[in-house]
């Protein structure tokens, strides 16, 4: 019996998050928007088989570091401004996914300061690597 692959990654995956990470970030396509950096709330989250997410002797090196979402946020953000949350999201997962031992990524991003009448503005990706490797 074949899997779809999302059951097929809730079958054999470890769910690593990260959830409400807030970074200044230079984005937006608005003039208004340019002028200054703009609070970013990030969510991740990676998919690790267990064979590479199970430590044998409780040591980091064994799993995929939480640090390693960070650095790849951060990397991203100094490049300089971006117009689009849809750019930013694509450009951290195809980051996140390229980790060998990743298969899939969740990523949102939102804009909590945009509009007064609302919570946030933001965009969602899941992307999932060949599920032949």
């Amino acid at each position: 019996m074949t899997l779809d692959p999302l059951t097929h990654l809730a079958l054999t995956c470890r769910r690593i998050f990260l959830h409400d990470h807030v970074v200044p970030v230079l984005i937006g396509a608005h003039d208004f928007e340019k002028a200054q950096a703009q609070r970013v709330i990030f969510n991740v989250e990676l998919f690790v088989p267990y064979h590479h997410s199970t430590p044998k002797s409780d040591q980091l090196a064994e799993v995929v570091d939480y640090d390693f979402v960070r650095k790849v946020i951060a990397s991203r953000v100094r490049l300089g401004h971006v117009e689009l949350q849809e750019t930013l999201c694509d450009e951290l997962a195809s980051r996140l996914l390229a980790h060998p031992h990743v298969r899939a990524v969740r990523l949102s991003s939102c804009k909590p300061d945009v509009y007064p009448d609302c919570k946030g503005v933001g965009v969602e990706v899941f992307c999932i690597k060949d599920m032949s490797l």
